[in-house]
């Protein structure tokens, strides 16, 4: 199948390439990003081998979609979406912080919880509840943006505390996270799903903050289906997720979990398939509409003519 695998452009005015796990970003005269979203997976901090057929255009599509649905709440960086594999974008200067926003206490909030604290991010909890249950209300719990190793739990206090961002800007990131959670999760409603969780990056141009990255994909945010959870949480059973969970179940499976010494599992052709089944499966669930596969013609020239048209339009 005809996947996405890497790419290797020269652009006009190409002045930066970098090539992340499953992006491969070009930045434009200083002052554009071209982020192509490619087929690459990663579990376990590990790219996988094999390409996953549309995976790319299900993430950038569901991430232009709410880009799009939202950007009456922040401006964002988009510029144009040129193809479905592709965005294009203004160049912002990145807070470093990541505002992740919880209506559930799940993932790492419910580890913390397990373990016997009763805050998160200088971020109080009440006692007595249980894994998955709702929270009494949304709450934000920043990470710091490490660029080397992991990102790390900080709370409000700290951010002003070390003039990570100023008080300004931060009422105003607080501002938008939780608006953009409220209208991320009235969405979600309507297809039958909670959101969970979600991670939202802010960046500054010219003055004004702006909306970077992805949003609400199944990568950056987890959801549950809405329908059985009362009844799942009742029963203290482990709640039915939408997200890459099935890829990592597969490789766990199968002995891979990234440690050291470990070897991927063959991806014979019927596992590419089924994996990029399930994530255009992700895409209907969450847009609620028909997922498009584009024409057969040769993906990597199809993408390289609809950023070059994109970009003699700039």
């Amino acid at each position: 199948m005809n996947s996405l695998k890497e790419t290797h452009f020269q652009f006009p005015n190409q002045t930066a390439f970098y090539k992340g796990k499953v992006r491969d970003v070009y930045t434009i005269d200083n002052k554009y990003l071209v982020m192509v979203v490619s087929d690459r997976i990663s579990a376990f901090d590990v790219v996988l081998p094999e390409a996953i057929p549309f995976k790319g255009q299900v993430l950038n599509q569901i991430a232009a979609k709410f880009l799009q649905a939202t950007a009456d709440i922040v401006p964002n960086w988009v510029v144009t979406v040129p193809d479905p594999s592709v965005t294009i974008g203004r160049i912002c200067e990145p807070f470093k912080v990541e505002m992740v926003i919880r209506g559930y206490l799940a993932g790492h909030a419910a580890r913390e919880y397990s373990a016997g604290r009763r805050q998160v991010c200088g971020v109080a909890l009440p006692e007595g509840l249980k894994e998955n249950d709702k929270l009494p209300e949304p709450i934000i719990t920043p990470t710091t943006k490490a660029s080397v190793g992991h990102d790390e739990d900080i709370s409000r206090e700290q951010i002003l505390a070390r003039g990570i961002v100023s008080e300004e800007d931060y009422v105003q990131l607080e501002k938008y996270t939780r608006a953009l959670f409220e209208r991320g999760t009235e969405i979600a409603a309507k297809q039958g799903l909670i959101l969970v969780d979600t991670k939202y990056e802010f960046g500054k141009a010219d003055g004004k903050i702006y909306l970077i990255d992805e949003i609400h994909t199944p990568d950056s945010s987890r959801y549950f289906y809405s329908d059985g959870y009362a009844e799942r949480q009742e029963k203290g059973e482990a709640q039915k997720q939408l997200s890459k969970e099935f890829v990592r179940k597969w490789l766990i499976e199968n002995g891979f979990q990234g440690k050291d010494g470990q070897v991927v599992p063959v991806m014979t052709p019927e596992i590419v398939k089924s994996i990029s089944e399930r994530y255009i499966e992700l895409y209907e669930q969450i847009t609620g509409e028909t997922f498009v596969k584009p024409d057969s013609e040769n993906v990597l020239v199809r993408v390289e003519n609809a950023i070059n048209n994109a970009l003699s339009t700039l």
